[in-house]
């Protein structure tokens, strides 16, 4: 790559995302025609859920069907900075749009924002194809890209270090980009492609008395096959196969939805039932 194209693949996709609590990077994964109007684009930005966490929240609701005070999810919007950029480096203005939360899972600590705009972007990181995973290896040169201590956002060079590091029973890789809060949520790029391979999510640290000193260049990220997995397991199919559109694959979650909704009727039924038998 060039270094025209370096920015464009690997810096300009890169965002900071915060909530009235916390903050973070985001990376723009999505933006293309909504299918129902063309002349309006839907655009989606990847982050840690921890990043959005403190904007999402319960509260107990009577539930007329269930017939039952139950659990029900509050989403606040969360703000991204959009950077603009002049002579490729200078960060010149930065625009804030809403977001809303689309779909998150703490145990994999993904989620998936949608802008609320209908304007287009033009750059968006490129997730490397699920045939390509297997082909990282350690040495792999890549760029971490996020917005540290919540500056704008910037890269750090380093080296795949690590493939298989688990942690609460979930894969991550390791780097030796240099990572610190605010990166989480951000992009690991492949220097050579600058496709997209992982979230920087997590760094090491080390108890010191009653301190901790933070190892920067151990730095776990979330790695490019649980993406994808939380894509399938999300129906989340658009953001990968062109075969999908947004509104399909909410109508199969609006579905899914449903049933988990009707299985617990049906279970709250049966255990009606099984008290009278009692």
């Amino acid at each position: 790559m060039n270094l025209e194209e370096i920015h464009q693949k690997i810096l300009y996709p890169v965002v900071r995302c915060r909530t009235e609590k916390a903050g973070g990077s985001g990376t723009i994964i999505y933006s293309s025609p909504d299918s129902e109007n063309p002349d309006e684009y839907q655009t989606f930005v990847l982050t840690n859920a921890h990043v959005v966490d403190s904007a999402i929240s319960t509260k107990k609701d009577w539930d007329s069907l269930l017939k039952k005070n139950i659990e029900k999810e509050i989403l606040a919007p969360v703000s991204i900075d959009i950077f603009s950029y002049v002579y490729l480096s200078t960060g010149v203005s930065s625009n804030t749009h809403k977001a809303i939360i689309v779909a998150y899972d703490k145990s994999q600590d993904i989620a998936v924002l949608k802008l609320d705009s209908p304007q287009k972007y033009d750059y968006v990181a490129s997730l490397i194809p699920k045939s390509k995973i297997s082909n990282i290896r350690l040495f792999t040169s890549v760029w971490e890209v996020g917005a540290s201590l919540l500056h704008e956002p910037f890269a750090n060079p380093g080296y795949i270090t690590f493939l298989k590091e688990f942690s609460d029973n979930k894969l991550f890789f390791m780097s030796n980009c240099c990572s610190i809060f605010g990166n989480s949520g951000g992009a690991i790029f492949l220097s050579e492609t600058g496709e997209f391979v992982g979230i920087p999510a997590k760094v090491s640290a080390i108890q010191i008395g009653f301190g901790r000193d933070i190892i920067s260049w151990m730095s776990f990220l979330i790695p490019s096959q649980r993406i994808y997995e939380f894509f399938d397991e999300q129906y989340l199919f658009w953001l990968y196969n062109p075969k999908y559109t947004f509104k399909e694959c909410m109508n199969l979650r609006a579905e899914k939805e449903r049933k988990n909704k009707l299985e617990a009727l049906i279970g709250k039924s049966e255990e009606k039932v099984e008290e009278i038998k009692n």
